[in-house]
């Protein structure tokens, strides 16, 4: 998948996460589908990024990245049965995601 559609994926895929995760508390039916769609799009977006030209640092950031989208797609999981610990999936996930958006070396520092 090339850059700009894995790009294009992602932030359509973090809207639906977002929006299924908040409709969800208002009783939707169709909330968890929604975050069920979002969740296995942030986990292909992640998985599909090619990790050969990453250094050693990039390379330990994207495995947080991976392991959090698979916990999003855990926590649709636990979302579909009706049990409340998708939301510290959830929790666990975002931590992982924000730490890694932190600790990401910029493209100016390699440079």
């Amino acid at each position: 998948m090339e850059q700009q559609t894995r790009t294009t994926v992602f932030y359509v895929a973090a809207i639906s996460v977002l929006c299924g995760a908040i409709l969800h508390f208002i009783q939707w039916f169709f909330a968890p589908y929604l975050f069920a769609l979002g969740a296995a799009g942030v986990a292909v977006c992640f998985l599909t990024l090619p990790v050969r030209d990453m250094d050693f640092r990039r390379k330990r950031l994207h495995r947080y990245n991976i392991f959090s989208g698979l916990l999003m797609v855990f926590a649709s999981a636990l979302m579909f049965s009706n049990r409340k610990e998708w939301i510290l999936c959830l929790t666990v996930a975002t931590i992982f995601l924000l730490y890694t958006s932190f600790a990401s070396p910029s493209d100016k520092e390699n440079s």
